[in-house]
């Protein structure tokens, strides 16, 4: 018989047989891959250094050292999100309801940014959003300010983070906003609609929060004298649709609305000339141009007020004097809850 060694090609001998030798007692194994050989002659006993990552830890079986996946890169997962939202986007893969609202653009794009101003520019502070339903209806009315409607778009961005549902807020809007080309895509793709008592009804019908502000223009385009003093409330329109439906209505008092553009003043024939509610003069603007549009980063408080049952007076829709009662005790729980607000930020620019 031959031997083990007998009949094999030389060259493969070299190629595949590594000679076994014998280590030194102190001398350290050697290492094949990273993997110590099991089968040697056992050395003076030592403690195994403890693994400081995953690549010292072994596969199982013994095959060799195993580099475990290491979590994904933050980047890479934003860039494949937005690279499929993209996608999504220009393929016509995304839905909108019948008032043109679309929430997927709604939470990629609108929320992210109204988030940096009520969160980091403005530091809002949120409270009573309990009292907006989990569920259902709610007609969500506000007092308004600010020269630029800037405190509707926040109130809709704060409820939709602070709200444990995360309900969108349907915004009223008057006739000016929609007649504008870009703002009124913008303003129909964020969920908002003309203030009309038929939009109102059928969104309050579909179980939506609907977000209105009575005031109007008259509130927005007041001087700062005037700041934190509710306007008219029109003729109750806004009643009438809670009513008709039977909806609750949740007062919400905003504060520090009226310090990021201070209105020292109103030209009214350019105004008129450019067939606008109010022309503004601010601190800031037009003295310094575009960058007089940079809000104030005043301080804001944001607080729901307990709702107001109305499904008891669904029958009194069309009575003014009705009407005219509800709302009159809309406005005075918006103007003592603000009043309140005040107290507790003595200083619109602090903390």
């Amino acid at each position: 018989m031959s031997g083990p060694e007998e009949g094999r090609d030389p060259q493969s001998v070299g190629r595949f047989d590594v000679p076994q030798q014998v280590p030194a007692p102190d001398a350290e194994p050697a290492r094949r891959n990273g993997h110590r050989p099991t089968a040697q002659a056992a050395p003076t006993p030592t403690a195994a250094p403890t693994p400081t990552n995953e690549v010292d830890a072994e596969l199982p079986g013994g095959t060799g050292p195993a580099v475990a996946d290491r979590p994904g890169d933050h980047w890479d997962s934003k860039v494949a999100n937005g690279l499929a939202f993209l996608r999504r986007r220009l393929s016509g893969d995304y839905e909108v309801d019948e008032f043109g609202f679309d929430a997927e653009l709604t939470d990629a794009v609108f929320h992210p940014l109204l988030r940096l101003l009520y969160r980091d520019w403005f530091r809002t502070e949120v409270s009573g959003v309990e009292h907006v339903p989990v569920d259902g209806p709610a007609l969500v009315v506000g007092n308004h300010s600010g020269t630029v409607a800037l405190d509707a778009l926040i109130l809709s961005a704060a409820l939709h983070d602070k709200h444990p549902a995360h309900r969108y807020l349907r915004l009223l809007g008057a006739d000016l906003v929609f007649r504008m080309p870009v703002v009124s895509e913008l303003a129909r793709k964020t969920g908002g609609t003309v203030a009309c008592n038929p939009d109102a009804e059928r969104l309050l019908g579909n179980g939506d929060l609907v977000g209105v502000f009575p005031e109007g223009f008259k509130g927005i385009g007041k001087l700062y004298a005037d700041r934190y003093k509710l306007q008219r409330f029109g003729r109750g329109g806004f009643v009438s649709a809670a009513l008709r439906t039977g909806t609750p209505i949740v007062p919400v008092a905003i504060v520090g609305g009226e310090e990021i553009y201070p209105m020292l003043a109103d030209l009214k024939p350019l105004a008129r000339l450019l067939k606008l509610p109010y022309f503004p003069v601010t601190p800031t603007f037009p003295l310094l141009g575009p960058l007089g549009m940079v809000p104030l980063p005043s301080k804001w408080l944001i607080e729901f007020c307990p709702p107001i049952p109305t499904a008891h007076l669904t029958d009194s829709a069309d009575d003014p004097l009705v009407v005219f009662n509800l709302a009159d005790q809309v406005r005075e729980t918006i103007q003592q809850t603000l009043h309140t607000l005040l107290e507790r930020r003595p200083d619109p620019f602090g903390p």
